[in-house]
């Protein structure tokens, strides 16, 4: 199997999938990708691939458009994907999903963390580590103290506001999210590409 890795995935970042992918004998090539940050590269992507090659052309990522049915966006930590649905990112992200709605690609968002979520029942029960400082914050500001430090508009995302985002985001758009830790991504995005998410070894 041939993976395509979406160039806007910084390389430092993702040893450890890229150690897996390695030790079994899976090629990774970079490629600007529309929709996620990997995929697998058929005939009609790697034939994109080709072609540009052949004119000395580097491809961009409207070439991919309609090259793939599945795709696979991972998440560095439960942080980022608070900050994609209920944060400044939400814009970017709600576009990804509707791209891939409109493209006939079944996204999946896997995200990754050493919080010991699992799935979406685990998240509702998932303790935000902004959360302490919030009430901190809000504690001494009624004592009339720190007052020099800014309290937030609102509160920081807790897992049951996230975990009902998620499911409605899964309604509306047709996306899948699914969690793993960091040192199962490799294998996680394999199974995903390979297989979907219709097995026992998903929550």
């Amino acid at each position: 199997m041939i993976i395509l890795e979406d160039m806007g995935q910084k390389v430092e970042k993702h040893t450890a999938k890229n150690q897996w992918f390695y030790e079994y004998g899976i090629e990774v090539v970079r490629a600007p990708l529309p929709v996620g940050d990997y995929t697998v590269a058929g005939e009609r992507a790697m034939d994109v691939l080709e072609r540009k090659a052949k004119r000395g052309k580097k491809p961009k990522k409207l070439d991919f458009l309609g090259t793939y049915s599945i795709a696979v966006d991972t998440k560095e930590n439960i942080g980022e994907i608070v900050s994609n649905i209920c944060g400044k990112s939400h814009s970017r992200f709600q576009d990804e999903c509707i791209l891939a709605q409109n493209n006939n690609v079944l996204l999946y968002i896997l995200v990754e963390n050493e919080d010991g979520v699992t799935c979406l029942e685990d998240l509702k029960q998932w303790q935000n580590p902004r959360l302490q400082r919030y009430e901190k914050i809000r504690q001494m500001h009624h004592l009339g103290k720190w007052l020099n430090v800014k309290l937030p508009t609102r509160p920081p995302t807790s897992g049951g506001v996230l975990a009902k985002c998620m499911i409605t985001m899964e309604k509306r758009y047709g996306v899948k999210f699914l969690f793993c830790t960091p040192l199962e991504a490799g294998e996680k995005v394999f199974q995903l590409l390979e297989n979907g998410a219709d097995n026992d070894s998903w929550c």
